[in-house]
């Protein structure tokens, strides 16, 4: 046990809570040895090289582990507060809440050494977060999730890994890419959700993916700078194109399709074969090189 394990929780705690009221987060105190890494937040110190990693999201999940490190804390992206089933998650590792509200006092608990998130998940929780361990955010998730496995990768000191998993990606994307005929086919990717169905575009992770493999995606989506365009169910029309993708969420095996027919059936990729329904954990969870590459692999699947 570390130095740093003996102190009583109740006073991490405490710093926890008197972060959350000051004006402006505080990083805590520089460790021996330490790295100090640039991120969304600022400048961090993070140890020379973390032991006790608690990570937000599933994106710096699949990154950590693609990484080979295993994290001692994660929150779930899942409503259920399952992890990903795409990632092959050790044993022991805790559970802390999930995504959208993780619980502090847990991720005290754990003595961790470094936090990692993004900003766009967690900005709000940031001095309470750095209260409790050096805190590294990323910007944002979607398209952004390279820059992020470099940033994550430093904070690891895991540069170099980091940079061998990117050029395998960038390199698998491009010789799938070019053996399929990208150039030559759109892809459409259509989730359907209990209370929306949304249109991937290029700003998301699985759009990003497609794109680096060189596919087009349909002009409802080309110029969205979100990572997604929301329709109801009478524009489903304009999730046509030569490959259609589907996954679900939050629904039964058939329930998406109700949602949409018949006019579902009228899509000519529906009606000639070329619409494939995918695993949602792996092409929306899923933001990072692990993630990326069982998408290609379903590419191949299908397509090949």
């Amino acid at each position: 046990m570390t130095a740093r394990s003996f102190r009583p929780v109740l006073l991490v705690l405490a710093a926890v809570l008197l972060a959350g009221c000051s004006a402006a987060p505080e990083e805590p105190a520089t460790e021996p040895g330490g790295r100090p890494v640039a991120h969304a937040m600022g400048t961090t110190t993070v140890p020379e090289v973390p032991e006790r990693v608690v990570v937000l999201d599933s994106q710096e999940l699949d990154v950590a582990l693609s990484l080979g490190v295993e994290p001692v804390g994660v929150a779930s992206a899942a409503a259920d507060g399952a992890l990903p089933t795409y990632l092959e998650v050790p044993d022991g590792i805790t559970v802390v809440g999930p995504m959208t509200t993780p619980d502090l006092e847990a991720i005290a608990a754990l003595d961790p050494d470094l936090i990692l998130s993004s900003k766009v998940r967690h900005e709000a929780l940031y001095p309470q977060l750095s209260a409790i361990a050096p805190t590294v955010f990323a910007e944002r998730t979607g398209d952004a999730w390279k820059e992020n496995v470099a940033l994550y990768a430093t904070a690891l000191n895991r540069e170099q890994q980091g940079r061998e998993l990117l050029d395998a990606y960038t390199a698998r994307a491009t010789e799938v890419g070019d053996r399929l005929g990208a150039a030559e086919r759109t892809v459409s990717v259509v989730r359907f959700m209990p209370d929306e169905i949304r249109l991937y575009g290029p700003r998301s992770f699985v759009g990003s993916v497609l794109a680096d493999a060189g596919f087009p995606q349909p002009a409802i989506v080309r110029d969205e700078t979100d990572i997604a365009v929301r329709i109801g169910p009478e524009q489903i029309g304009s999730a046509d194109a030569d490959i259609v993708y589907v996954t679900s969420y939050g629904l039964d095996d058939d329930q998406p399709f109700a949602q949409v027919a018949p006019l579902w059936e009228t899509l000519p990729a529906v009606r000639e074969g070329r619409a494939f329904t995918v695993d949602d954990d792996t092409w929306m969870l899923a933001i990072g090189p692990t993630g990326a590459g069982l998408i290609l692999d379903d590419l191949e699947r299908t397509l090949g």
